[in-house]
């Protein structure tokens, strides 16, 4: 017996023993001699699997292991490793109430709602919180208590959740005074009175997409742009409510404004483009592809500064055209 229990632990040591070879392998040269030691003797295998754990688990663990060893691993290996012993299963806890980042794809976005729960029910420092294209299983009921007693958010991604509703955004403009980063995109659950509460409380935001929030209307986008003076990237995609006072009231309220997507609002004609041009110094990057009443008579400003566009300059389309149609491109004079 003595034998079989042996070589089962060697067994399920040796991914872990792995795991730490390959996060650890990365390390500077300067690795403390207690961790280089316990590498070596993990890889060349010359101690006792129990005596190698035994040594990793006496390593300062908020100090050395946390920050060091496991922050190198997938969560999901993390969470296979609880099943070793009851230690590290103590371990992993610690490391997930201290957790600054929880991104679900780590686990898979079908992670089991109990799951989801049990990992974050004791963090309260979370500052990213990923948890995109979870509509599957993800409801106010499980989302509302982890954003309630984490204060420090500063990126949340909620794109694709279909099943939450707009109590989702007022507990997170009322939880999270100091978010930069939010998606929403394709939540058709945003609506006027959630944004406003958002652009109440969370003025420090950078980075909003509202890519087809197809509830939202040009007043709504207004009272944002008011309020949220630093934001940098913005996201208006899919949404034909979105016209020219919106993007107006944007272009003037926010001037630090790098990054604009416009696409495919049928709304936005060439006055809200010519204003993005004059009162938005730092832009970098517009997308207006299927705004049809957008001319290259307003994009030409941009274009000029050197600011990225998502449609071609309308001669450079005609002689791509032509020349697939008599294999090569014609000499033409443009100083005509």
């Amino acid at each position: 017996m003595a034998a079989v229990a042996a070589a089962t632990c060697k067994r399920r040591a040796a991914p872990f023993a792995r795991d730490v070879t390959s996060a650890t392998a990365a390390e500077p040269k300067s690795e403390s001699w207690q961790r280089r030691r316990l590498r070596m003797e993990l890889v060349g295998g010359r101690r006792d699997p129990d005596v190698a754990r035994k040594q990793f688990l006496d390593l300062p663990w908020e100090d050395v292991l946390i920050p060091h060893i496991l922050s190198f691993l997938p969560l999901r290996q993390l969470l296979s490793l609880q099943r070793v012993s009851k230690a590290f299963q103590s371990l992993i806890q610690l490391y997930l109430t201290n957790m600054r980042c929880f991104d679900s794809s780590q686990v898979g976005a079908h992670i089991p709602k109990a799951a989801f729960c049990i990992l974050l029910k004791d963090n309260e420092v979370l500052q990213q919180l990923s948890v995109q294209n979870c509509s599957d299983w993800l409801s106010d009921k499980e989302l509302l208590p982890i954003i309630g007693q984490n204060h420090h958010l500063q990126h949340i991604d909620l794109s694709g959740c279909a099943q939450l509703s707009r109590h989702a955004l007022v507990a997170i403009s009322l939880s999270c005074p100091n978010l930069r980063r939010l998606s929403l995109a394709h939540c058709e659950w945003v609506d006027s009175l959630s944004l406003r509460s958002l652009a109440d409380h969370c003025k420090e935001l950078e980075s909003l997409d509202l890519t087809a929030c197809r509830q939202l209307k040009d007043e709504a986008i207004c009272y944002l742009a008011q309020r949220c003076h630093k934001l940098k990237s913005l996201s208006l995609a899919v949404n034909a409510n979105v016209g020219d006072v919106a993007v107006e009231e944007v272009a003037k309220a926010c001037p630090e404004l790098e990054h604009l997507d416009l696409t495919g609002c049928l709304r936005v004609k060439n006055n809200g483009i010519r204003t993005v041009a004059e009162y938005c110094p730092k832009l970098r990057a517009l997308k207006v592809k299927h705004c049809h009443d957008v001319v290259e008579s307003s994009l030409s400003i941009l274009r000029n500064r050197g600011v990225e566009l998502d449609v071609e300059f309308p001669l450079q389309r005609a002689l791509v055209h032509l020349q697939d149609v008599v294999g090569f491109a014609p000499f033409i004079n443009l100083q005509i």
